[in-house]
Order: structure tokens, then sequence, then C-alpha cells
């Protein structure tokens, strides 16, 4: 199984980058292979472009995309890392999968309308807030987000999502003790869920 882990943190010594980490352990543990995207790493373009967008005219991905699919290619889940900023995801997770994630890679034109393309394939999320997680659930962020960046996104793409596990009351200076005992979290859930069963 080949797994994609997608970080969009700015900072790569991060609590969502220290998430990623434990993740690629637990799933090479399993003898599962793993592609690591760290998005403002790579210096990735977020910006959809207008030649971007699939028109009568036709539709071109640009090179730096096209790489990015043909490395994704083979991949049978996608992790997402990423922090809640204003309690969403940073705008460089959207354009990521606004351009990669688009037409002729995560979805095609059907008779019917557009028709999903990675059925088969998997979705699991890991993110965090500053905020406690009961807070981010009233105000209404936590459904937001699943909706959107989970549900919606899967439903388009054809992806079955997995779990998305959320770390609330993330701070600056966090102890390491707390942020192993995260780590573990992540790790026993890549066991569950793609481990023998």
């Amino acid at each position: 199984m080949q797994h994609a882990l997608i970080i969009a943190h700015p900072n790569p010594k991060s609590f969502v980058s220290s998430l990623a980490v434990a993740y690629v352990e637990a799933a090479e543990a399993l003898g599962h292979k793993t592609i690591m995207r760290d998005l403002y790493g790579m210096a990735f373009d977020p910006c959809l472009k207008a030649d971007e967008i699939p028109s009568a005219a036709g539709y071109a991905p640009r090179p730096d995309v096209v790489s990015e699919r043909v490395m994704l290619a083979d991949v049978d889940v996608f992790a997402l890392f990423y922090p809640f900023w204003l309690n969403s995801p940073p705008g460089m997770l959207k354009g990521y999968l606004d351009r990669v994630f688009g037409l002729g890679f995560a979805y095609g034109k059907g008779r019917a309308g557009n028709e999903p393309l990675l059925i088969g394939r998997k979705l699991i999320s890991f993110t965090a807030s500053g905020a406690p997680s009961e807070w981010v659930r009233k105000t209404g962020a936590w459904e937001a987000v699943r909706t959107l960046f989970d549900e919606h996104v899967a439903a388009v793409c054809g992806l079955s999502v997995v779990d998305h596990v959320h770390f609330g009351s993330v701070v600056p200076g966090i102890r390491g003790d707390v942020v192993a005992r995260h780590q573990q979290t992540v790790r026993e859930t890549v066991a569950r869920q793609f481990g023998p069963h």
C-alpha cells in the first residue's frame, strides 16, 4: 500500500509536521510506502491560473501539476496534515487540491456530469488547532471542515473517508510528552486503519 502525505504547514518542526513523522513511521512499520509532499517546503504554487480552468477551448495542466499527478498516480491513501487557521485549512491546501485534484486526475467528464476517478482509494486527515476541540465543534468549524474537506472532496473524487483525527489546544511551546502522546495516537490510528485485520 502506498500513502501520500500532503502537509500544509510552513514550519517543518511544527506539531502538525511531527504528526506526519509519526504517520510515516507507522506506515513503514507495516511495510507500506510513503510519499511526502511538504507543500510549503517544496514552494508549491497554490494559485490556480486562468488557463488552468477547464473551458470549451480545452484544458492543459501546468508542468508542476502534471509532475504531481504522475507522482500520485499509484497512491492508495491520501493523508492530509494541516492546522486550523481562522477555523479553516490553510489556503495552501485548498490551492493544492484545486490545482492537482482537478479535472483529469480526481474527476473526469462523464455523460451525466463529472465522474470520480479515485474510486477505491482512501482519505484520512490529521489536524490541529490552538483552540480546544470542544470550542471548534461548538462554533460549527468542525462540521464545516468535515463537510467541505472530507465528505465533499471525497465524494467528488471517489475517495473513501477513513478517519479525521483532530488535536485541539495545541499551542506554541506544547510539552514534549504531550506531543509524543499525540504522535502515538497517530501511530495507533494508522495501525488500526491500515494494518492486518
